[in-house]
Parts: structure tokens; C-alpha cells; sequence
């Protein structure tokens, strides 16, 4: 299959969805809300998946949706976009530009090709789970083999004991070398582009997972769930090289 013309899209997206959200980082004028289950929103978050949304229903009618921001359409479809406008939208409210919209296309339910935009450092980073390419250059995981040398990320530690074992993640923070709360999406960037060794999430929703995958992959790295088990049916997130990822799966668990 010629994924051709759905990488050209995703550059389209990335550079509509950037329009949207660019006036409203550190503009006073922006107001933040708080959805249902206490997570923030903004304006930018909800138009920049509007306009996604339109732009996929006039080039592909019979593809599915699913957004963040306004749930699932035609989800049976063969081949479904997933669409996280804001990822890390609190880094968006506190004025860091270490946020990025997310685009996913699922084909069948595997994710085949994803993308992350941040519109602020005009960086996209682009995988199709054999090559990773950042602004059209092809980036690889660090080949990190010493867990005492390694680099590690996770987004807000306070979610670990929440969802996850706190033992296991204490016991791998025991053994790396350096330890960042760098997180969102902008963790699993870091380690597709070789500036980190490992990123874990305890909790992840399909929007903030499934994009990551193919660049993870593509990059030569590994993801999967906390546990071990296959990344696109799970619920949380570990990304390392090969090297590294049987061994922090063996202590976390």
C-alpha cells in the first residue's frame, strides 16, 4: 500500500491544527476549563480537533474519528484517524511549548502511521513502525544497554501508585542514572529522537497512546504496556530501546 498520500495529509493536519493553536499560546485572553474527569481544556484544544475533523470527513468520508475532544465517529471503519489536539495541555497552559498534536492512522485497528507535530518548535516527528524521520531526517533510539547510564521519564509520578505498582517503579528509579519528570507525549519524543533512554506512563487513553506507537517502533525502539503486553490494547505505556525494555519490564514486575 502507498502510504504516500496519508503522510501528505498528516503534514496537512499538522500545519491547520498549528494555525488554530498558535495565537492562543501565552495569550492572556485564553480560558481553561475542567472536563468531567478534572483534566484541563482550552478553546485551542477543541477547535484545532474541529478543523482536523473537518478536513478528514471532506478527504476521506469513509474513514473513522477518534478524538479526544469529541469522541467517536464511524469507529468500524477500516481505517480510523485518532486525534489528540493538545497533547499535554497543561505544558500549553503554563506557557512551555513542550506539547504536540497527535495523529494516528489506524488501519483494521493497528496503528500504521503516526505523527507528532509540536506547532510552537515547528518540529514533526513522523513514524510508520520501520522509520522514524524528525523534520524529514531519520532519528533512532540511543543504543543505552547500562540501566545505571540510562535516562528516565515519566509524566506526573503522583499517578504510579494510582495505577501501577509503586515498588516496581521505585526499584527502577533505584537503578538508572537520571531521572526527569518530562512527560506527555514530549517523554516519548525525547526516546524516539536518542535524548532519552526510557518513558513509562501508568495510565494512557487511546488518543495519547496509539500515535506513539508507530514512532517508537520506527525508531527502533520497543512499547508496550506496563506489564509487557501489546501497547494497542493497553491502558499504559512503557518505551525503551530493545536493549533496555525486557529489563525494566522484569523490575517494574
Amino acid at each position: 500500500m502507498n502510504n504516500q498520500p496519508y503522510i501528505d495529509f498528516i503534514h496537512e493536519l499538522a500545519e491547520k491544527s498549528g494555525e488554530v493553536i498558535r495565537p492562543w499560546f501565552l495569550n492572556p485572553d485564553l480560558d481553561i476549563e475542567a472536563k468531567q474527569d478534572e483534566t484541563p481544556v482550552t478553546i485551542a484544544d477543541r477547535r484545532a480537533e474541529e478543523v482536523m475533523r473537518e478536513l478528514i470527513r471532506q478527504r476521506f468520508p469513509g474513514h473513522g474519528i477518534i478524538g479526544e475532544e469529541y469522541g467517536r465517529e464511524n469507529e468500524d471503519a477500516e481505517f480510523v484517524w485518532v486525534l489528540d489536539p493538545i497533547d499535554g495541555t497543561i505544558s500549553f497552559t503554563h506557557g512551555s511549548p513542550h506539547f504536540a498534536t497527535l495523529i494516528c492512522l489506524l488501519r483494521e485497528g493497528q496503528p500504521f502511521l503516526g505523527a507528532f507535530h509540536q506547532p510552537i518548535l515547528k518540529q514533526l516527528c513522523l513514524g510508520d513502525n520501520t522509520r522514524t524521520t524528525l523534520n524529514g531526517r531519520v532519528v533512532r533510539v540511543r543504543e543505552q544497554r547500562e540501566l545505571s547510564r540510562a535516562t528516565l521519564l515519566t509524566t506526573d509520578i503522583k499517578y504510579i501508585s494510582r495505577y501501577q505498582d509503586q515498588a516496581g517503579f521505585d526499584r527502577l528509579l533505584a537503578r538508572t542514572g537520571l531521572f526527569r519528570t518530562w512527560g506527555d507525549c514530549y517523554g516519548y519524543f525525547m526516546v524516539a529522537t536518542g535524548r532519552a533512554d526510557i518513558v513509562l506512563d501508568p495510565i494512557m487513553n487511546p488518543w495519547d497512546l496509539l500515535p506513539l506507537i508507530p514512532i517508537i517502533r520506527g525508531a527502533g525502539g520497543v512499547i508496550s504496556d506496563w506489564q509487557g503486553k501489546d501497547a494497542v490494547s493497553g491502558t499504559s505505556s512503557v518505551a525503551a530501546n530493545p536493549q533496555l525494555h525486557p529489563q525494566v519490564i522484569e523490575i517494574l514486575n
